[in-house]
């Protein structure tokens, strides 16, 4: 997979999951898909739409963006994620700090960037 493709498929997961999140949040979220492709050493494009990792793609209708502001922001965050060390010390997992998955109670916390809490395994 290309460079753009990549850029591609981790704007969509970052628009989808996080464009109200400010960048940090963003960008941890992309560390987040990152993380999850180098450690299966697959594709952006898999990670994102593997069953039931982010619930935007199995969730929506459609994967077209409808704001066009928030699309170039979380564009912006997914060049600086692709560019930049991770600040998430490996983070494979995260949730939203208002729900409590089960999943949760295994994974070592790593920190909480805007809504969202996030984790290693």
């Amino acid at each position: 997979m290309s460079f753009l493709e990549g850029l591609l498929w981790l704007t969509l997961n970052i628009y989808h999951e996080a464009r109200s999140e400010p960048q940090i949040g963003q960008m941890a979220v992309a560390h987040v898909t990152l993380n999850r492709a180098v450690q299966s050493q697959a594709s952006v494009e898999n990670i994102v739409n593997a069953p039931y990792q982010f619930s935007w793609t199995f969730q929506k209708k459609s994967y077209l963006p409808t704001e066009s502001d928030a699309l170039f922001d979380c564009l912006q965050s997914a060049l600086k994620a692709m560019t930049s060390s991770d600040f998430t010390d490996g983070a494979t997992f995260y949730h939203r700090n208002d729900v409590n998955p089960s999943w949760a109670n295994d994974m070592t916390y790593v920190a909480q960037y805007g809504v969202h809490k996030f984790y290693r395994d």
